[in-house]
């Protein structure tokens, strides 16, 4: 079994940063295979960004060159770091590894 917890959300003005946490626990848990999704009130939720086990990471385009994804083994965290955000960057986000998902994170950008 796998456990995710999230934090780190917050509300920030636009161009503002927010850097989330996800900290997994148990024997299933890799960094190499957790991503990021987000859910915007009445979306679908879309995948952001992952760390895949070869250690190479994938974004989403409307996020590529502002968000980076990384991961510390150590402390089984995976962050994910978010500059220049935008208002419609606001949604949950949720952690995610394998077939288990964090209670997310809310992160609101005012404009």
């Amino acid at each position: 079994q796998v456990r995710l917890v999230e934090s780190g959300g917050g509300l920030v003005q636009a161009g503002g940063s927010l850097r989330l946490s996800c900290v997994g626990t148990g024997f299933f848990f890799s960094i190499g295979a957790v991503g990021w999704y987000r859910q915007a009130p009445g979306k679908q939720r879309e995948l952001v960004a992952r760390i895949l086990s070869s250690g190479s990471t994938n974004y989403a385009d409307s996020v590529r060159g502002r968000f980076t994804i990384s991961g510390d083994n150590a402390k089984k965290t995976v962050y994910l770091q978010m500059n220049s955000l935008k208002p419609e960057d606001s949604a949950v986000y949720y952690c995610n590894c394998m077939a288990y998902w964090g209670q997310g994170t809310q992160v609101t950008v005012s404009s």
